[in-house]
């Protein structure tokens, strides 16, 4: 059953959702506004702890004002030489996950800072005020405010690329060998954040979220994680006498849009089935990178568990040691 278009027109395949046209511009401001940012950085220690890891609660200032929360753990064998670190990203709604998923990656020498997204399920703050809905949705959060900037995904994007400056400047750490992860939502930031920093040295992403949202809406898949993209148009624009508008203005949280930005290796996963996150909407984002690139394919699976692909990643992620 074939529920997207061919293997060989998704890899030509370049997303239809409008880009604005100071997109460029908005993303160059922003960046800089997060880099001139005092980001406060605070590390907590965890009443989690283990005898080969230190573990932190790491809180910093993010855009916004709002405080960001990610759990952060090293090893804690000293050591004058730095080493790698990955940055993990999580699914839509969820949060950084549990300490002990995260010490493989510490026991073979990685630092490892996981995101708590703003708004979402973990500890991080959301100081942002908007006006319109806040029951339901964080991609059309901050849609109807007069300036771009008040778009939610926005700030998340910012607040993921600042964590990665973050780790990058901890004295344990080399910037060159920083590798980014994530699944669904998490695959998105993944990406968005490897496009906003360009020494990231490379990417993980599994079928990634927040790309070409037309697509998504012209195939009918305005459900589950994009359920908010129906009720939108439902409660406030129910004739669509703005669509172009709308689809225009939530490209500048496209990371289809941002992608051709990435410097570092990408090695992407993705299931053909996926209703979720459809394919062609992941193949829009990956097409559009100029870096070295992968696509790992999973032709009768969809948005759910692919086999191998957590060990592929780590394997990946060791190329760094």
């Amino acid at each position: 059953m074939l529920i997207d278009m061919p293997l060989e027109k998704l890899k030509t395949y370049t997303g239809i959702n409008p880009r604005p046209a100071d997109f460029d511009e908005f993303w160059s401001r922003s960046v800089n506004e997060m880099l001139a940012l005092d980001a406060d950085v605070e590390l907590i220690p965890s009443k989690f702890q283990v005898d080969f890891a230190e573990c932190f609660d790491l809180f910093y200032t993010g855009v916004g004002g709002s405080r960001i929360h990610a759990k952060l753990l090293r090893p804690k064998k000293a050591s004058d030489v730095k080493g790698p670190a990955v940055v993990q990203y999580h699914g839509y709604s969820g949060d950084a996950g549990d300490w002990q998923s995260k010490l493989g990656y510490v026991a073979a020498g990685f630092v490892v800072a996981a995101l708590d997204c703003r708004g979402q399920g973990g500890r991080s703050q959301d100081l942002t005020p908007v006006c319109g809905n806040t029951l339901h949705g964080h991609i059309i959060r901050g849609l109807d405010e007069e300036s771009p900037e008040k778009l939610l995904f926005r700030e998340i994007f910012l607040d993921c690329a600042q964590l990665v400056h973050i780790v990058a400047a901890m004295p344990g750490v080399d910037r060159d060998r920083i590798g980014l992860m994530g699944g669904s939502q998490g695959g998105g930031l993944t990406l968005a954040a490897g496009s906003l920093v360009p020494f990231v040295n490379r990417l993980a992403p599994l079928f990634p979220f927040l790309s070409d949202y037309r697509r998504v809406w012209e195939m009918d898949l305005a459900k589950d994680a994009y359920v908010e993209l129906k009720e939108y148009f439902r409660r406030f624009d129910p004739r669509h006498e703005r669509e172009d508008e709308v689809f225009t203005r939530l490209g500048y949280i496209d990371i289809h849009h941002m992608t051709n930005r990435i410097q570092g290796r990408v090695k992407m996963f993705t299931g053909l089935m996926d209703t979720i996150c459809p394919p062609s909407t992941q193949f829009a984002a990956y097409n559009a990178i100029t870096a070295p690139k992968e696509v790992v394919i999973y032709p009768d699976f969809g948005h759910e568990n692919l086999p191998d692909s957590q060990d592929i990643t780590m394997q990946y992620m060791l190329e760094m040691l």
